[in-house]
């Protein structure tokens, strides 16, 4: 399995070196038959956008856990400290958290049958997945804003 060091150094080469690895068959931007150069981002599937974005997203977890001065890693980072509620009310940035899960098994239905079918994985298999959100508040609502989705309405692929 593909570790994130090597996920965000694949995500880099593909996005400074246009290096390509789908088949076209199309000329045009910097296009020369099947084996061409792109001068920008497409075809990438929606699994490789989403490895990508988690890779981005455990890189930043990493670095804030690391920054001696947390406030100043999410400006640089231009992680918004307020924001427009559903209200029109500004809504502030408050709290951080990272949570840490394992998935240890898998279950889904079984066939003609009300009971999962339970598989436990072998413990080589069970990663630590973690999240991280950042709670923004008004007087009025809460809202909790996932890093991934904040990621990937900055991300263009």
């Amino acid at each position: 399995m593909e570790n994130n060091r090597s996920r965000l150094n694949r995500l880099m080469r593909r996005h400074h070196s246009n290096e390509h690895d789908h088949d076209h068959r199309h000329a045009g931007h910097n296009h020369r038959g099947i084996d061409h150069l792109r001068s920008h981002i497409h075809g990438a599937s929606a699994g490789e956008r989403a490895e990508d974005l988690q890779a981005l997203a455990v890189s930043f977890i990493d670095g804030f856990r690391a920054a001696e001065d947390k406030t100043s890693y999410l400006r640089i980072a231009g992680i918004p400290f307020q924001r427009a509620g559903n209200d029109g009310l500004v809504q502030h940035l408050v709290d951080v958290k990272i949570v840490s899960n394992w998935q240890v098994g898998t279950a889904s239905p079984a066939f003609a049958s009300r009971e999962l079918v339970y598989m436990p994985l072998p413990g080589s298999m069970v990663k630590a997945r973690e999240t991280m959100t950042f709670a923004y508040v008004s007087l009025t609502e809460r809202s909790d804003m996932d890093l991934v989705a904040l990621l990937s309405d900055r991300v263009a692929v």
